[in-house]
C-alpha cells in the first residue's frame, strides 16, 4: 500500500477504550502493513485495526477520535498531529480507490477488461473469477473483508475484545500459524460452527472453541485447519462464486462489491462448511507447527472413530510438544468474551 511507505516507522501515544463501559488507557499506536497496531505500555499488542475500515468520529476536531468500524464502541483518541495526518492521508487514499459510478480505474484496467471481453471470459465464470483474483489489490481485499465483517457481526454478535484475551489470542495465532503470519484472528460469540475465513486475511472463531474445551490444542488445531482451508479455497474466490458473475464483474471494474452483495453473502457464509482438507495435509501442517493432532481429532469426533488416522499418525508427542499457551494466557483467552 503506497500510502503507508513514508509512515512505516511512525508511532505515537493515544488513549484507547475497548468498549463503551471501559476506562480509557494510554497506549502506543503504530502502523503495520495494513493495520493500525495498538500496544500497551509494556509493548504488548492489545488489538489491530484494519486501516481500510477505520472511521473518524469527529472530523476536523483535535484530539481526533477514531474507531475500527462505524459502531463507535471501541475508540482511540490521538492528539499527535503527524499521526492524525498520516491516518487521514491513508483514509483518503483508500477512499479514492472505492467505486465511482460510471468510471473505470484507468487505462490499464480498461485494456485488461477489453482483453477479457475479447477472449470471451464473460461467458466463462470460472476464468473470470481467476482473472479477477489476480487483479484485485490487497487494499481492496482488506476493504471488502472489513465491510463483510461488519455484516457478519450482525449474525454472530460483536467481536470479543477483552484486552488480556486479545493478547492471548495473538499468542495462540503466532503459535499456530507462525509469528510472521499476517492473518487476523477474531473470536465471535455465536453464529458459526467453528471457524470462518473472510477476504483480507481474517479468520473468525466461535467462542465455544476456547470455552468448551480444557486444552488450548483444540482452538490451535481448528486455526491450523482454517488456514489450510483458506489457502486451498481463497475466501474472495468463494465470495465471487457465490455472488455471481455480475458481482464479480463489478469487483473487476471498480475494486469493490456493493454492501447489499456482501450483506447477502454474510448470511450464506456463516452456515457454509469449510472445504475438506486431506488428512496428509493436516498432519504435515500440525507437524510443522509442532502441535499434536489428538486434541483436534477428538474435538471433531469424541469417539475418535472418524478421526482415527489423525490420532494414530500424530506427528508430535503431546508430552514433548512445545507449550501452546501458559495457564494465565489460556484462562485469559477463555474469558475473552466476558460473562
Amino acid at each position: 500500500m503506497t500510502a503507508l511507505k513514508q509512515y512505516t516507522r511512525l508511532e505515537s501515544l493515544g488513549l484507547w477504550r475497548a468498549d463503551g463501559q471501559a476506562q480509557r488507557r494510554e497506549v502506543a499506536v503504530c502502523f503495520g502493513d495494513a493495520t493500525l497496531i495498538i500496544r500497551d505500555t509494556a509493548n504488548r499488542p492489545l488489538t489491530h485495526w484494519s486501516l481500510p475500515a477505520i472511521e473518524r468520529l469527529n472530523p476536523n476536531e483535535v484530539p481526533a477520535l477514531f474507531a475500527p468500524d462505524d459502531s463507535g464502541d471501541e475508540t482511540l483518541e490521538i492528539d499527535d498531529e503527524l499521526m492524525i495526518e498520516a491516518i487521514e492521508k491513508v483514509r483518503k487514499a483508500l477512499s479514492k480507490r472505492r467505486p465511482k459510478p460510471g468510471r473505470l480505474r484507468g487505462a490499464g484496467l480498461s485494456f485488461s477488461i477489453a482483453a477479457v471481453l475479447a477472449l470471451g471470459v464473460l461467458w466463462l465464470p470460472s476464468a473470470l473469477r481467476t482473472h479477477t483474483l489476480s487483479a484485485v489489490s490487497q487494499a481492496s481485499r482488506a476493504s471488502i473483508g472489513a465491510t463483510l465483517l461488519g455484516h457478519v457481526q450482525r449474525l454472530t454478535g460483536s467481536v470479543c475484545r477483552s484486552p488480556r484475551g486479545i493478547q492471548a489470542l495473538e499468542r495462540l495465532k503466532d503459535r499456530a500459524l507462525g509469528a510472521d503470519s499476517d492473518i487476523r484472528v477474531l473470536i465471535v460469540p455465536e453464529g458459526i460452527a467453528t471457524t470462518l475465513a473472510l477476504p483480507g486475511g481474517i479468520i473468525l472463531m466461535n467462542r465455544a472453541l476456547v470455552e468448551d474445551y480444557e486444552d488450548p490444542g483444540v482452538p490451535t488445531g481448528f486455526l491450523i485447519a482454517a488456514e489450510l482451508a483458506r489457502q486451498s479455497d481463497d475466501p474472495l474466490g468463494h465470495l465471487m462464486k457465490t455472488s455471481g458473475i455480475q458481482a464479480t464483474f463489478q469487483l473487476l471494474t471498480t475494486g469493490d462489491m456493493s454492501s447489499a452483495t456482501l450483506r447477502d453473502y454474510a448470511e450464506i457464509a456463516v452456515t457454509d462448511k469449510a472445504p475438506p482438507i486431506s488428512t496428509d495435509s493436516l498432519i504435515k501442517a500440525f507437524g510443522e507447527a509442532e502441535v499434536s493432532t489428538k486434541p483436534f481429532a477428538f474435538a471433531l469426533d469424541i469417539t475418535g472413530e472418524r478421526t482415527l488416522d489423525l490420532i494414530e499418525a500424530d506427528p508430535v508427542d503431546p508430552a514433548q510438544a512445545p507449550l501452546i499457551l501458559s495457564d494465565g494466557d489460556w484462562v485469559a483467552l477463555q474469558g475473552i468474551c466476558g460473562n
